[in-house]
């Protein structure tokens, strides 16, 4: 680089940056800093200031600060500068970058005593100049910018590797926020979190680590052979549990939710959650004999032992809070987004209209497989909904349950990266990995977490490596696959071991002690399935008996909203600050519902809108996300405005005087089984409130399905879990190809069991109205699926009048008003869009002695309303069902024995409709209209 007339100013503050981090200056200048060029020297005397500052010896003072830049420069010291020195500065401070950016690299973070790679930037010789002792001592520390103690690089250099090379490591230095970084680099340099524990504090890890071996232990013996997961080589992970839980409380959380998968699940649900030691043994000794259970009178299958879910309240320091463990399938990371959204709950005042949310009041907890971190997708999707304005939830602590194996997988064969930890970086989320026999370390980890957490409310990973002690369960050998590994695990000490031996050797407790809290841990849990098996002899056998989990209270849902409120709310929804200008063609749109509302004419997005407004105004918090969801994807909804002027956005929906409760609405990411997941668990933890997720297109809740499966449909059954969660899936076949056609409506009628959840294919804005307000007024829970229209949504036979909002109730059967019930030889019965197709076809003027009936609801099955319509026909010849989606898609199959059951005896039931196929629909528009037109002659005729 040309040094003459360089801007000694410009150029000082550069070696400023760079003495903080090389890597935020040009790589020119890097080069240059640390190149010791003569040139430079003379061009940037306060560079040369420093030299001499460190040749003459001035215990690590930094140099005064560089002129103005518009100061004559000052003539260079006559004294040559001393090169070797600048060199071994620059130098130093790539050794100090090196260990911050690669210490994990060297760091002894496997319990197996596995030798670490190491990084040849971590060696002092094999710099440019070499480091020796004697430059070391030569360099102030202070110059390097680093917060370990020491004077000279010399003195630092053995604290700096101890703090990134021992048991615990780092990663930080991917993370884009200056501050953040900064904050870091001192927190872990300097110890703040690492102070060393008290003797009573080690005493109390100890009793802990003896509690969670214990149990293991005994349940291994009691229960011979029977699946446990235990922890055994991640049995920290309960103390850090406890200190996490204990400075959630310090930091003013009422509440501390918990996501996990099998692993060590057990041991959380006794000494985290609180749970009694006779629940759990209880449903050990449930595999051997029904009468050691409760079999449900209503027939739910419950769950085993290590899916379940619980809650308890624990005593802190700083008062009492609650912990709950989220109840979780199979599907190891399933439960991520659950977690997340009812934390959200808990974190949301949903009883003013401004729903303010504070993060302080709960705090997510999410413990990872170390496979399923980087190898289950639905990980990336909960990161990315962390810091989303709609999502977030202040950052939360992933304890990644390292064991380095994942079932029978070698890391080598399960991720593409060094660290099951690494997808993490992509999101900004600093890494603290620590080795799960150093308990002291993995506490310090967990301070460190909850510190940055609370400073900056965002996520933070620590990846604990340990190992598993047992192979993936109590059936299963580890050395078939892992026989190395395995034999290192059979001679290894457990952590309660090694630390009660450092403890006595430290005179902290005697062996007597230690060997008393064994035994103490094994007394209780031997009481307490005494207690258990003397519970079974007086106590009745049960029996298991079908039965339906009630779906309803039987009282009447009053849907109806009186014509002066709903006038009054249809004016607030159009209003907008003075000054706010709206896009001019969709003012038209809206100031056309002040008409609409008089003279009829009621769309989906007005009667949408009318019943979020009427359910606020009565108390109803309601929250709606989904893909576009403030706009809505056909552009019919539009509860944000944006002024086209400024682009401030104004939602009046929030702004109603009446309303005493939240609404929030988000667009989510592009995403659905992250998203759908989140609103799931939103929707448990706050059943009062109406929680809507709406797809772009119907099919897009083929991404959720596993939310679908394992959660929605099935979790009353396994788990006593409702939800008024309400699916918005745009369906209707419309000429736009296979993947935007289809709401799946066939997957969910077959989910639908013992009235688990709701399925509802409306064909008028007054429908869809009086289903929102009963969703959200019924006092029996339940999910809701709606297959909404995409054609409907301005059709006008499908709009309504205000007298069907304020005087009706949603119907689950609609007749044909028009027909002559003497003439009629055929009744078409259908669902949704295909209606209108075929009473709007030419061929229905001629079709005197046919009528067209509508399947509102078709789940739970309107039985008594569906036979009540079929035998209002006395001379019916024939009863034809009609869809649009292929045989073995749609309604058909589900439904088809209802509507047998429902004919007069004689009355043949036909089918009219796609034939079988492979896929929705066609995907040209041409061969969909003429496939359209063949459907609803076929029906007519």
């Amino acid at each position: 680089m040309d040094v003459d007339g360089l801007n000694a100013g410009y150029a000082q503050s550069l070696l400023e940056e760079y003495l903080e981090n090389p890597e935020g200056v040009p790589s020119e200048w890097r080069a240059l800093f640390e190149s010791g060029d003569r040139e430079l020297l003379a061009a940037l005397p306060g560079l040369a200031r420093l030299l001499e500052t460190l040749r003459d010896g001035s215990n690590g003072q930094m140099a005064p600060p560089p002129p103005p830049a518009h100061a004559p420069a000052p003539t260079p010291t006559a004294a040559p500068p001393d090169e070797t020195l600048l060199a071994a500065v620059a130098a130093g401070v790539s050794l100090v970058k090196a260990h911050r950016m690669h210490g994990h690299l060297a760091a002894h973070l496997d319990p197996l005593g596995s030798e670490p790679p190491g990084d040849p930037a971590l060696e002092p010789e094999r710099l440019v100049p070499p480091l020796t002792a004697e430059l070391q001592s030569r360099v102030p520390a202070r110059i390097l910018r680093t917060y370990v103690p020491g004077e000279t690089l010399r003195e630092a250099l053995p604290a700096l590797r101890e703090v990134y090379c021992g048991t615990s490591a780092y990663e930080l230095e991917h993370i884009s926020d200056h501050e953040e970084r900064v904050w870091l680099r001192q927190a872990i340099e300097s110890g703040r979190y690492r102070t060393a524990l008290s003797a009573d504090e080690k005493k109390l890890l100890l009793a802990r680590l003896t509690d969670v071996e214990g149990m293991e232990r005994y349940l291994r013996r009691a229960f011979l052979g029977q699946k446990q997961f235990s922890i055994e080589g991640l049995d920290v992970m309960v103390p850090m549990l406890d200190e996490t839980i204990e400075l959630a409380a310090e930091g003013g959380a009422h509440e501390v939710v918990i996501g996990m998968a099998h692993r060590g699940r057990l041991n959380v649900l006794a000494h985290t959650i609180g749970r009694p030691y006779e629940t759990i043994l209880r449903e050990f000794e449930g595999e051997r004999t029904l009468d050691a259970v409760s079999a449900d009178p209503e027939g739910g299958t419950g769950d085993v032992k290590y899916h379940l879910g619980a809650e308890g309240t624990r005593s802190t320091k700083s008062g009492q809070i609650t912990v709950t463990l989220a109840a979780n399938p199979s599907h190891l990371e399933a439960v991520d987004p659950v977690v997340e959204g009812r934390t959200r709950a808990e974190q949301t005042d949903r009883s003013t209209r401004a729903g303010r949310h504070d993060a302080r009041v709960a705090l997510p907890i999410l413990i990872h497989g170390d496979a399923s971190f980087p190898g289950q997708g639905i990980v990336a999707e909960t990161l990315n909904l962390a810091n989303l304005v709609g999502y977030t939830t202040g950052g939360t602590i992933h304890l990644i349950a390292n064991n380095q194996v994942g079932f029978t997988t070698d890391p080598v064969e399960g991720r593409s990266t060094r660290y099951s930890s690494d997808l993490a970086k992509g999101f900004d989320v600093p890494i603290v990995h620590v080795n799960a026999d150093d308990a002291e370390a993995a506490i310090a980890a967990i301070r460190l977490a909850l510190a940055f957490r609370r400073l900056f409310e965002k996520d933070v990973v620590v990846d604990l490596v340990g190992y598993r002690r047992f192979g993936h369960n109590e059936q299963d050998e580890a050395a078939y696959t892992q026989p190395l590994m395995a034999q290192k695990i059979a001679t290894h000490p457990s952590v309660r071991e090694q630390f009660a031996a450092r403890l006595v050797a430290e005179g902290v407790v005697s062996q007597e002690e230690a060997d008393r809290l064994v035994s103490d841990v094994e007394v209780q849990l031997r009481a307490a399935h005494e207690r258990l098996r003397s519970s079974f002899a007086q106590a009745a056998p049960s029996a298991v008996r079908e039965g339906h989990i009630p779906h309803s209270t039987g009282g009447e849902v009053v849907t109806a909203v009186a014509a002066e409120r709903l006038r009054a709310l249809n004016r607030e929804l159009l209003e907008v600050p003075e000054g706010f200008t709206v896009h001019p063609k969709l003012l038209k749109q809206l100031e056309r519902r002040l008409e609409t509302i008089e003279s009829g004419g009621i769309d989906w997005g007005q009667a949408e809108g009318l019943a979020f407004a009427s359910l606020l105004a009565e108390g109803i918090p309601i929250r709606l996300t989904g893909q576009d969801t403030e706009r809505g994807t056909f552009s019919h909804r539009h509860i944000a405005l944006h002024d086209v002027r400024t682009g401030a956005v104004y939602k009046p929906i929030q702004h109603l005087r009446e309303a005493t409760a939240a609404f929030e609405v988000h667009n989510s990411p592009l995403s659905e089984l992250a998203a759908v997941g989140f609103e799931y668990g939103y929707s448990t933890a706050a059943p009062e409130t109406l929680v809507l997720w709406e797809a772009q297109f119907g099919d897009f809740v083929n991404g959720a399905q596993i939310i679908v499966d394992q959660f929605m449909v099935s979790g009353l059954s396994k788990w006593r879990q409702t939800s008024r969660l309400t699916l918005l899936l745009p369906h209707g076949y419309e000429g736009n190809g296979p993947e935007h056609s289809s709401g799946r409506l066939e997957r969910f009628l077959q989910l639908a069991a013992q009235e688990n959840i709701r399925i509802a294919n409306v064909t008028t804005a007054a429908q869809y109205f009086h289903l929102l307000r009963r969703q959200a007024l019924d006092a029996t829970a339940r999910p809701l699926v709606v297959m909404t229209p995409k054609g409907l949504l301005r059709l006008k036979q499908a709009s309504s009048t205000l007298a069907d909002l304020a005087e009706g109730s949603f119907r689950p059967v609609l007749d044909d008003s028009g027909a002559d019930r003497e003439r009629v030889r055929r009744l078409v019965l259908c669902s949704g869009k295909v209606y209108y197709d075929v009473v709007g076809d030419e061929a229905r003027a001629h079709a005197d002695t046919v009528a067209v009936a509508r399947i509102e609801q078709l789940y739970p099955f309107p039985v008594r309303e569906a036979a009540e319509v079929v035998h209002g026909y006395p001379r019916l010849e024939e009863v034809v069902w009609a869809q649009e989606e292929p045989q073995n898609m749609g309604a058909w199959r589900a439904i088809r024995h209802r509507l047998e059951e429902a004919l007069p005896e004689g009355v043949p039931l036909r089918y009219v409709g796609r034939p079988w196929r492979a896929s929705p629909s066609e995907g040209y528009p041409t061969a969909h209209l003429r496939e359209q037109d063949r459907i609803v002659k076929a029906a007519l005729r």
